[in-house]
């Protein structure tokens, strides 16, 4: 396999290549697809509604029906919009969110891209999306739809911080950022996995990935009772559901991230069920992730603005920096107790 990525680019290679990413697209579409469903019959579980259940058998063509009338209906642009700015931020924030899913490892020898630097590599181009936030609600020329925006630049920002500063411990423990070595280091029974070990990053990482995901309870730019439907209130048909497909894809992204750091990706919880493959064990850890996410939209009522903010750097914050000292003077204990 490393012999394979090292050899000269060819036409075969580049072949390969685009197979790879169509096939990758294709999983992430699918996984958008019966998300949206999932999502619909948890929430409808936990709050006694019945949820998707007439289109299809159980109401699986639901969200298919869903996207077909998104295609089909008319596209709008406001007469006073900024055109080219409106065409292009849908695309600017879905393009980021796919690249994103090349360096994910599903298993030792199952990656698009091993990158010494992986985890800054996904906090550099999501940080594009942001920007086509911001872009999309100014451009569309609604007063609503730019303090969405700014909403959303400004709590996408905040809670980076907080995100990247809790996986600086494990990156001292691991003394890398390549998510495949950190997968690695996680090897043997599950106490090996890091959410034990950097128990205070694992609840900053999950607080502010659902923050950085925009979603309950932290959805303020799309808050519909103060701003209508926020920063993408203009858009309408395809380009709606390219914002609607990147939020879903980034939660894909963020389910393999905690996965790949926290829960030591494919490994098994026991060396003794090392027969089952990986690849499931990392499909597993995943949907607990993802039913957590649902789970948290599910209870947890809208915060304030205010709280918000005060959240990321009030408490996040000191918590990151408080995990990154307890994790040096760990390692320094440690060293010195086996030396």
């Amino acid at each position: 396999m490393q012999k394979f990525w090292n050899d000269p680019v060819t036409w075969g290679h580049a072949g390969l290549y685009l197979l790879g990413a169509i096939a990758v697209l294709a999983v992430v579409i699918v996984f958008v697809t019966y998300a949206i469903y999932f999502e619909r019959k948890v929430i409808g579980w936990m709050q006694y509604r019945r949820g998707p259940n007439r289109t299809g058998p159980l109401g699986l063509l639901q969200t298919v029906a869903d996207v077909a009338k998104l295609l089909m209906k008319e596209d709008t642009i406001p007469a006073k919009a900024d055109k080219a700015l409106f065409i292009l931020a849908p695309v600017l924030a879905f393009v980021p969110s796919f690249l994103v899913l090349a360096i994910i490892p599903y298993g030792l020898n199952l990656q698009f891209a091993d990158l010494n630097v992986g985890f800054l590599y996904y906090v550099a181009l999501s940080g594009i999306t942001t920007i086509a936030i911001v872009l999309g609600g100014w451009s569309s020329n609604n007063k609503y739809a730019l303090l969405g925006g700014m909403r959303s630049a400004a709590q996408m920002i905040s809670y980076e911080v907080p995100l990247v500063m809790s996986v600086v411990g494990i990156a001292m423990m691991t003394e890398s950022l390549n998510l495949r070595e950190i997968v690695i280091y996680q090897e043997g029974w599950f106490w090996h996995w890091n959410f034990l070990p950097q128990i205070v990053g694992f609840a900053v990482f999950v607080v502010a990935a659902i923050s950085e995901l925009n979603r309950t309870p932290f959805d303020l730019p799309e808050a519909e009772s103060e701003l209508v439907a926020g920063y993408h209130v203009e858009y309408s048909g395809f380009r709606f559901a390219f914002f609607m497909l990147t939020e879903y894809i980034y939660v894909y992204a963020i389910a393999c991230l905690a996965t790949i750091l926290f829960l030591g990706g494919w490994n098994a919880p026991a060396p003794q069920l090392d027969f089952i493959p990986g690849l499931v064990w990392f499909a597993l850890k995943f949907a607990c992730i993802v039913f957590f996410l649902f789970w948290i939209r599910a209870t947890l009522p809208r915060l304030r603005i205010d709280q918000l903010m005060g959240l990321a750097w009030k408490v996040l914050l000191p918590l990151a920096i408080l995990n990154i000292f307890l994790t040096a003077v760990g390692i320094e204990w440690w060293g010195k107790g086996g030396g």
